[in-house]
């Protein structure tokens, strides 16, 4: 063996044993655990496949799915359909471009968990006393506290989030662009729709596959968000898998049945991502 690679092997083998011991190794205890009735702590006993059957009847389980997966989709579309339009005015020769730029990146260096609690005082205070002082009745109230409206909060505050390296990636695409493919387009007299349909987004495609399996991968695990705005309500309207697994897994005594839960929600994201892929990627070979 060259000593370069040796001493590449060397330089890897920490990062390697961190990996394992607080992630590999964590992981299979979890798969270990969802075979037993384990509370967290104490004595368990193995119940075999007990755990996996009663999940597919646990009505708070599937709702948590259910919630989860629809809260991922419409997140998903609004994140790409306006980073997509802000990628597109960013990328335009507009005045004070690279201040916009960074200006549009700011949410991304933010924590998700602080973002989180400063979107519930204006949810909860700011915009219902504004609703008030305008004699708006549908500004009045605070969305989280109901139970038909508590997503929107969520998902204001996802899109809002995302919406930063979505763009940069966007933009990223946009600059990969032939200028006189552009120029060609628009010597042939096609309007901004068509140049867009017909030219800019074909030739994006790749990143527009990368957003979409990123952000539906982070969209399935929401859980900061979940945390700070509703903590899961109003009642159970607003929890999702992980909220789930969190609650009940560390503070509700079902270590073992969650771990179970846990297995088949990484399956799930696994599942789902690979599927987006495949179509994804057979839609940039067709267009």
């Amino acid at each position: 063996m060259r000593t370069s690679s040796k001493a590449a092997l060397i330089m890897a083998l920490p990062a390697v044993a961190l990996f394992l011991v607080f992630h590999t190794i964590p992981a299979l205890q979890g798969v270990f655990y969802s075979f037993t009735d384990s509370r967290g702590y104490g004595t368990w006993d193995f119940v075999g496949l007990e755990n996996y059957i009663r999940l597919f009847g646990d009505a708070d389980v599937l709702h948590s799915y259910v919630f989860t997966l629809q809260f991922a989709v419409v997140s998903t579309i609004a994140v790409n359909v306006l980073s997509i339009v802000i990628a597109l005015g960013l990328s335009a020769n507009i005045r004070f471009r690279s201040f916009m730029r960074s200006v549009y990146f700011l949410p991304a260096v933010l924590s998700v968990i602080v973002v989180s609690y400063i979107f519930n005082t204006i949810f909860s205070t700011g915009l219902p006393q504004i609703g008030q002082a305008l004699s708006l009745p549908w500004l009045s109230n605070n969305i989280l506290g109901s139970e038909s409206t508590a997503w929107i909060g969520i998902v204001i505050v996802t899109v809002w989030k995302a919406c930063a390296t979505t763009t940069v990636i966007y933009i990223a695409g946009l600059q990969t662009i032939p200028d006189d493919v552009v120029e060609a387009s628009l010597l042939d007299g096609a309007s901004a729709w068509q140049r867009f349909w017909t030219i800019t987004f074909p030739l994006i495609a790749a990143f527009f596959t990368i957003n979409i399996v990123l952000n539906f991968k982070d969209f399935l695990q929401v859980f900061d968000q979940i945390v700070a705005l509703t903590a899961g309500g109003p009642g159970t309207a607003t929890q999702s898998i992980s909220y789930l697994i969190y609650k009940s897994g560390f503070s509700g005594g079902q270590f073992g049945y969650q771990s179970a839960n846990a297995v088949i929600y990484f399956l799930v994201i696994a599942l789902l991502a690979g599927f987006q892929l495949r179509v994804l990627r057979r839609k940039e070979t067709t267009a």
